[in-house]
């Protein structure tokens, strides 16, 4: 770990907006300024605050009694009163997050992830095989887009037919317009459509069982306790948006980071066994999850500063895997680099129940299209970002290849 020495001053002219499409293009110089000026920040128009540093992020992540997850993790308001419908246990605290979360383990087991390794190679391969040909195709359509939700699809048993909506509402999900820090009408209609969805499913599946992840979390038992079709209902939501989105836009800012530094990809083609560590460090260079909502339960001391209760509290995890407290050369794009300080999948109580998932998707997705399309080449005027106050990624990545 890095001792660097940051001047601590707080000053009160440092600006930060998560709805400003410039942020969504590089939020990274503003997360800098609030690292440095004012690591307790407070938009008072947008009536939130934020934390940036490692090690204050890294607490409230650790710390459920102050920072509660009882209102969701997001911080649109539109999302906030439906937290627990559309959130599952991440609206939730101890003790009932750790019942439900239990039962849900219970289903989400280690076992079931590690089996998906042959299937996601395979899938992996049937995509490119579509576009090899091609010399070119748009990432984020043609293979980003598709195999995080084939693999959440096969998982909870959607059927093929079924998964081009399910992707399309999780896009407007997500999607934010310029100025509005809530979610469009759009949004709220698909969150509605997805919720119908699941619904009709868990209901189709109690009356015909079948061998995968949604009978599992039907039939999961501790000591005669089970999950109601709510909880099931909002897991199945929550797998569909934080299960694959997030994956979606980790593998296309894989590829671009790559591309944009070539003496990475020289390592790579001299050694894949860093394939991994490619993964690794583009969710500490530049993850998906940009950023996580507590509510604060008590009044927080931090800084010279004072949050109040009931306050919404955004955790810059973004921010804190460029601190440099802890990190030599954070700005630095590094493969070799030791990453086990990232916060990309959170901390404690609240660690991503699908990190491993997420982590074997992307090596998998990784090591297939390093060895059958090493030598691609992005188009960077056809890319284009998505804008999203928490999500950071690509809605389209423009690649191209020797046939």
């Amino acid at each position: 770990m890095v001792e660097a020495k940051v001047e601590a001053k707080v000053e009160t002219n440092v600006e930060f907006n998560p709805y400003d499409w410039k942020i969504h293009e590089d939020p990274y110089p503003a997360y800098a300024a609030l690292r440095r000026w004012a690591p307790v920040y407070h938009n008072e128009e947008l009536d939130f605050w934020a934390l940036s540093r490692h090690a204050d992020v890294l607490a409230a992540f650790r710390d459920p009694e102050r920072y509660s997850n009882e209102f969701g993790v997001s911080l649109e308001k539109e999302q906030i009163r439906e937290a627990r419908t559309v959130m599952s246990f991440l609206a939730m605290d101890p003790p009932e997050h750790t019942r439900v979360r239990a039962l849900v383990n219970r289903g989400f087991s280690p076992r079931r992830v590690t089996q998906l390794e042959p299937k996601i190679r395979a899938l992996a391969n049937r995509y490119i095989d579509a576009f090899i040909e091609n010399g070119e195709c748009e990432f984020v359509d043609a293979f980003a887009g598709r195999l995080p939700m084939d693999v959440i699809s096969e998982m909870l048993g959607v059927p093929q037919a079924d998964r081009d909506d399910l992707r399309g509402w999780a896009d407007l999900v997500i999607h934010r317009e310029q100025g509005n820090p809530d979610v469009p009408p759009e949004g709220m209609a698909a969150a509605a459509m997805m919720l119908k969805y699941f619904a009709e499913f868990v209901t189709q599946r109690r009356k015909s069982p079948a061998d995968d992840l949604t009978d599992a979390l039907i039939a999961a038992e501790i000591d005669g306790d089970r999950l109601a079709d709510a909880d099931i209902i909002a897991f199945l939501f929550l797998m569909i948006i934080a299960g694959n989105e997030t994956t979606t836009k980790l593998l296309a800012n894989a590829m671009y980071w790559l591309w944009r530094h070539p003496e990475q990809r020289d390592i790579v083609r001299n050694d894949p066994t860093m394939i991994a560590n490619w993964g690794e460090e583009t969710l500490r260079f530049d993850p998906s999850s940009q950023l996580i909502a507590r509510t604060t339960a008590t009044d927080v001391e931090l800084h010279g500063c004072k949050i109040p209760a009931g306050a919404r509290v955004a955790l810059l995890i973004g921010s804190a895997n460029r601190d440099e407290r802890v990190w030599d050369r954070p700005d630095q794009y590094d493969i070799r680099r030791e990453t086990r300080n990232s916060l990309s999948f959170g901390q404690g109580t609240h660690f991503c129940l699908g990190a491993s998932l997420a982590r074997l998707e992307t090596r998998v997705s990784l090591e297939e299209l390093h060895r059958r399309i090493p030598d691609f080449e992005i188009r960077p005027e056809g890319a284009v970002r998505m804008h999203s106050s928490n999500v950071r990624g690509f809605a389209a990545l423009p690649i191209e290849f020797g046939r």
